[in-house]
Parts: structure tokens; C-alpha cells; sequence
């Protein structure tokens, strides 16, 4: 992986390149919240107010009142027990398995687990098995393959942006009531969090479960536009993170202008539904359109469309049909992504028409080609 160009925001939808002005369909900012008026209006009375950092952790001197604030309104939100913020969404993952080490005698993780999962795998010290992406006939087999009753942890995203799929959570459950009881689910939710489900809980909403063995971890950095984790789950477990996990201990907490900020996008998601309506109707439109031209683009509310090209010469046409239209070309070379990279297309609930449009054009040719 090299080092991506340097890019800068021009409005809402576009940013600069080589001082050319190009619509963008890149990041994870699926509201654009990062430039909504009112939260960028948040972080400057949020700095005034506050000051810019405790510089401290949050078992010393750093527990700021803001924080439980920000953590009964995220509780709120998902309609949770409890929430715990974490220093970053990466984090968060690591955060639960440092707490919960020698609790499980193995890790299930699928194939194409994010890698912040991949690395907090390690900390719950017990035998790590893998299954097939989103397959829960592969789950089915490695949980009978083990030959003697265990007790594990499945990890998995619940958005998967490569493949564009919803981790299938309920038949997850229901073979863990089957064939491990005593088993629990990481749920890493960053691109499911705010974004789907009929409230924005994300995929725990969408699959229609609300189990007790559900951990579920978030960023604030995408469908929030912020900064910053947060972990969703019962107060007993918060409690025990915050005894036992040295990288929670060891942190110093977001910025205090970020977390205030963050106040104001839970408000403007729980309270306008029209985000989530505008980009429901945006992926939508766009991958109807995509599968009319013969191009995959499977049926599930993942706002992403992900193109890999089948060699070079088709790589370099794509770019050339999407600067030609005045798109920036989102190819990205991500862990767990494509060995080549591929192109990966973010749609937001701020693109218009016309840029949808001009996307689709782009990309016709690929179905011909």
C-alpha cells in the first residue's frame, strides 16, 4: 500500500485534486455530518466552553462530565443498556477483548473481518477459527468441527463495505442457541451505526435482534461525522472494562469539542428522519440503475458500490470515464480488500441527482465492457 494523494474538501460532495474540482464519492461520511452547519457550529462553542483536551485518562483526572453526557444520549440512540466511549472506533474492539481474555474457550471471526478484528482477536488468548464471509452453514461446520461443546465469541462486522453485505446476525443467534449457548457476538458495527435499520440503530436493528449476547462496537467517525468509538452493552460489562482493559485505562479521551459535537449529530439523526430517507433513495436509484446496465450491485442497504476491475487496461479506463465526468477516481487498496484494489464508491444523503447521474454514466461501460 502506497500513500493516498492529498485531497481537500470543496463544499459538501466534491473536493480538489491537483486544484480540479471533482464530485466525491469517497470516505464514510454517509450524511456529510463532518460539514453540517450545525455540527461545525458544535465544535467551535464546544471548544469556547470546554477548552480543547483533558490530558488525562479518564480513571485519573480525565472523566469529564461531557463524556457520560455523550454516553447516556449514545445509550439512548441504540436503545441500549450502556455505552463506554473509547478513544477511536479502531480501538474499540480491543478495548472488549483485553476486558474479556480466558472468558471464551474459542474465537470464530469471519473471512472477512475487519482488521481492527482481526488484531483484538489475539487479546482473548484461545483458538481462533475462521468461517466463510456472511455464511452461516461455514459457521455451522466449524462450530461442530470443534467435536466437544464450547463456549465462543463470534466476531464480525456488520456492514461489510468490500462485499457490500449485512452479516445475517438472526441465523448467527440462532445457531449459537443451537450448538454453543454459552456463545456471544463482537459485533463491529462502524458501517452499520446511524446508517441502517429504521432508526439508524444499525444492524442489529435491521436483522430484527435485540440479544443480551450482542456486544456492539461504533465509531463516530462515519454515519456521525465525528470522532471517536463507543461500546454498547450491559453496565456490568462497562464497569469490567473500565477495571480491566489497560488500553481504556491507558488512553487519554477524545477532544472535548469533538464529544460535544458529537451531541448535536445523534440529535440530528434521532430527530430528522429525512438523512436516512435521502440516502436510502439515493442507493437505491443508483444501484436499480446499475443492475439495469448489467453491472453487480447486490440488494442491500450498504451504501457502497464496488467495482473490481478485471485487469489494468480496465482500471485505467474506468478512471478515465470518471475524470472525464468530473468524479474523483476512489480506488483504494485496503487490508482485506481486493489484492489489486478496486474501486469503492460511497454514496451520501447529500449527492444530487445530477452527480448520481454523471456516477452512472461513468460507470456504463463497464456492464458492456
Amino acid at each position: 500500500m502506497n500513500e493516498a494523494e492529498s485531497l481537500q474538501p470543496a463544499g459538501r460532495t466534491c473536493v480538489l485534486l491537483r486544484r480540479r474540482k471533482l464530485t466525491c464519492f469517497a470516505g464514510c461520511d454517509y450524511f456529510r455530518l463532518a460539514s453540517h452547519p450545525d455540527v461545525i457550529r458544535a465544535v467551535a462553542v464546544g471548544l469556547k466552553k470546554y477548552g480543547l483536551n483533558v490530558a488525562a485518562s479518564r480513571i485519573t483526572t480525565g472523566n469529564h462530565a461531557l463524556y457520560r453526557e455523550l454516553e447516556s444520549a449514545l445509550a439512548r440512540f441504540f436503545a441500549a443498556p450502556a455505552a463506554l466511549l473509547v478513544s477511536n472506533g479502531y480501538a474499540s474492539n480491543s478495548v472488549v477483548a483485553q476486558t474479556l481474555r480466558h472468558h471464551f474457550s474459542h474465537v470464530l471471526i469471519d473471512a472477512a473481518a475487519h482488521v481492527s478484528l482481526r488484531d483484538a482477536s489475539h487479546f482473548f488468548e484461545c483458538p481462533i477459527l475462521e468461517y466463510k464471509n456472511c455464511d452461516p452453514a461455514d459457521l455451522s461446520r466449524v462450530l461442530t468441527g470443534t467435536g466437544r461443546p464450547i463456549k465462543p465469541i463470534l466476531l464480525t462486522d456488520g456492514v461489510f463495505t468490500h462485499e457490500v453485505k449485512v452479516a445475517p446476525l438472526a441465523e448467527y443467534l440462532r445457531l449459537l442457541d443451537i450448538l454453543a449457548p454459552q456463545g456471544m457476538i463482537l459485533l463491529d458495527d462502524a458501517h452499520g451505526a446511524g446508517v441502517i435499520g429504521e432508526t439508524g440503530r444499525g444492524t442489529r436493528e435491521y436483522a430484527g435482534v435485540s440479544d443480551k449476547r450482542i456486544i456492539q462496537t461504533v465509531t463516530l467517525s462515519k454515519g456521525f461525522g465525528v470522532y471517536g468509538g463507543a461500546i454498547l452493552c450491559s453496565r456490568a460489562l462497562r464497569a469490567r472494562i473500565i477495571a480491566g482493559s489497560a488500553m481504556f485505562a491507558g488512553s487519554t479521551p477524545l477532544p472535548l469539542p469533538l464529544a460535544y459535537a458529537a451531541l448535536t449529530a445523534i440529535r440530528l439523526l434521532r430527530e430528522d428522519r429525512s438523512f436516512r430517507l435521502r440516502l436510502n433513495r439515493n442507493v437505491q436509484y443508483v444501484k436499480t440503475a446499475l443492475r439495469a446496465a448489467g453491472i453487480p450491485a447486490p440488494p442491500t442497504p450498504v451504501p457502497v458500490i464496488a467495482v473490481v476491475p478485471r485487469d489494468l487496461a480496465q482500471e485505467r479506463a474506468i478512471r478515465r470515464h470518471l475524470m472525464a465526468r468530473r468524479i474523483f477516481p476512489s480506488f483504494v487498496q485496503y487490508p482485506g480488500g481486493p489484492a489489486g484494489g478496486y474501486f469503492r464508491f460511497v454514496i451520501s444523503s447529500e449527492h444530487t441527482r445530477r452527480q448520481l447521474d454523471d456516477l452512472l454514466a461513468a460507470l456504463e461501460f463497464v456492464g458492456r465492457s
